[in-house]
């Protein structure tokens, strides 16, 4: 059985800034080739190192995110992937797969820091089918509220 059977490859639309609640909150908007979305609202820190990659822009100092990959790197370890796979209480789960000579690795992870390793990469995200098609629910309460660039 291929561990991919039940995915689906999913991109990274942007990072915007939301309404919620009281306080304006980050959300990292994720797309389709359906064109079907998923957003899922991550800290600020995190927000900021997915859109420096997704601007192309680079601190004058490695973010975390940076100093792993670097430190990957140096150790001959690879990024595979990233899988979000499950959704309990409004929490999304999602594991880093990484790959050292033979040996495949998983690490339970927020989609958040995930998602901005693979970025750096190029690392394909994907998404359990049944994670994604829940997610109308999820787009419903961006309706009306005004999303905005984090970045301008």
């Amino acid at each position: 059985m291929d561990m991919y059977e039940d995915f689906e490859e999913i991109r990274v639309k942007d990072v915007y800034v939301i309404d919620a609640y009281s306080d304006p909150t980050p959300v990292v908007l994720l797309e389709n080739e359906k064109g079907n979305m998923l957003p899922i609202y991550i800290g600020h820190l995190e927000a900021l190192s997915i859109g420096n990659v997704l601007k192309s822009v680079s601190p004058p100092r490695p973010m975390a995110h940076d100093l792993m990959v670097n430190v990957f790197d140096r150790l001959g370890i690879k990024i595979e992937g990233v899988m979000i796979d499950d959704k309990v209480d409004k929490v999304y789960y999602a594991r880093l797969l990484v790959r050292e000579g033979h040996n495949l690795m998983q690490f339970d992870a927020r989609p958040s820091d995930c998602i901005a390793l693979a970025l750096r990469v190029g690392a394909p995200i994907r998404i359990r089918r049944k994670v994604l098609e829940n997610s109308e629910i999820e787009m419903s309460r961006l309706e009306g509220a005004r999303v905005m660039n984090i970045f301008v």
